[in-house]
């Protein structure tokens, strides 16, 4: 296989910077004692790299000042678990200590809103010790300011769910799944978008309005809100559709990108879902279809020029595709270092705008 940039058209791309990081558990036995979050450009040039000393794996984010959010892959050593903010020379500069699980975001007034897990009884699901979703609201100062936890709202999936999905997840939380019954991966903020304003135009329940939270139950094969006033689940959707999917969020027209890993079907593929009716509006698949396959981790992002930026994360491999599903931009990860584990959780593409003021902070080669 290739490694690097394989394909580029500039004309028909959404050009700009990517952000991603190769997962590590214990960076330790990389040559320099750290793992690296990079940033490329579309050549697959880095323009910049950052060293991390902690476990690494999930969503990093750069911030529009030019530092970067990270979060730790810490679940075993949780004295090193939590999000850190680094400057362009991987200096930290701000540390939350938590459990952070897959997902994070930053709200429009600076403080962040975190997936975590707790582990308790919870008779409802079975015996024995249970694994549960757990979104928390924090500020800067680390004060605790909303918290939410999965397990007091089975009663409302109940109620969402049809019989047959119903059923689909008690399966699943009876099953392998028991202990860690939701796996949660996704912790996504709705924005203003036309989906409410439909909703609002109907008269009917309001369940899409901006500031909502959009989670993913990939134990259960669910997506669902959470209505951020109330804290009730007020939609689900996904069993006998979904299979093992990763960040689903909601677009400006009022769909919901979702990347459907196919864990079991064999194939991934990428849809853009209408929670109104409920239909797929658009879906990627490769050719043949089980050449597009990451079985955990992944996402995908669409672009400003309404293109989709994927990751396959298994494969640690990027591509961009246009509306009509042809591949534009192609990229195979080719830094593979010792104690790396060869996968890519996310990533993010960013306009050369947005990316300016790390570039002019940078005044040496830290790469």
């Amino acid at each position: 296989m290739q490694h690097g940039v394989t394909l580029y058209q500039p004309a028909r791309c959404f050009n700009g910077y990517t952000l991603f990081c190769e997962s590590y558990e214990d960076p330790s036995s990389a040559p320099d004692g750290t793992g690296s979050v990079y940033l490329i450009d579309m050549k697959g040039n880095v323009v910049h790299r950052w060293h991390v000393k902690t476990a690494l794996q999930s969503f990093c984010r750069l911030l529009p000042n030019g530092n970067l959010l990270y979060p730790t892959r810490d679940r075993s050593r949780i004295e090193q678990a939590g999000i850190r903010e680094l400057d362009p020379e991987s200096n930290v500069l701000w540390y939350y200590h938590c459990r952070v699980d897959h997902d994070y975001q930053v709200l429009a007034n600076g403080n962040l809103l975190i997936h975590t897990i707790t582990e308790n009884m919870c008779p409802e699901l079975g015996p024995g010790l249970k694994r549960h979703p757990y979104f928390i609201e924090v500020n800067r100062e680390g004060d605790l300011l909303w918290e939410w936890h999965g397990e007091e709202h089975l009663a409302e999936l109940r109620d969402l769910l049809t019989p047959p999905a119903w059923r689909h997840f008690l399966q699943r939380v009876h099953g392998q799944f028991a202990f860690d019954w939701a796996h949660n991966n996704t912790c996504q903020i709705i924005p203003e978008n036309a989906t409410y304003e439909q909703e609002k135009q109907r008269g009917g329940p309001i369940r899409f309005q901006p500031g909502n939270i959009i989670f993913s139950y990939r134990s259960v094969d669910i997506i669902g809100v959470i209505d951020r006033p109330t804290g009730e689940i007020v939609w689900a959707w996904g069993p006998g559709e979904l299979d093992g999917q990763h960040k689903p969020h909601m677009l400006p027209n009022g769909n919901i990108l979702i990347f459907d890993n196919g864990t079991l079907r064999g194939y991934s593929r990428v849809i853009e879902l209408n929670p109104l009716t409920e239909q797929v509006e658009w879906e990627y698949t490769a050719e043949p279809k089980e050449s597009f396959l990451s079985k955990y981790i992944s996402g995908a992002q669409r672009l400003p020029n309404g293109n989709t930026l994927i990751c396959e994360g298994g494969k640690h491999h990027l591509f961009e595709v246009t509306p009509d599903k042809e591949v534009v931009w192609d990229f195979v990860f080719p830094w593979h270092q010792e104690g790396g584990l060869g996968s890519i959780y996310r990533c993010l593409r960013y306009s050369p705008e947005y990316v300016k003021p790390l570039l002019e902070r940078t005044r040496h080669d830290f790469c």
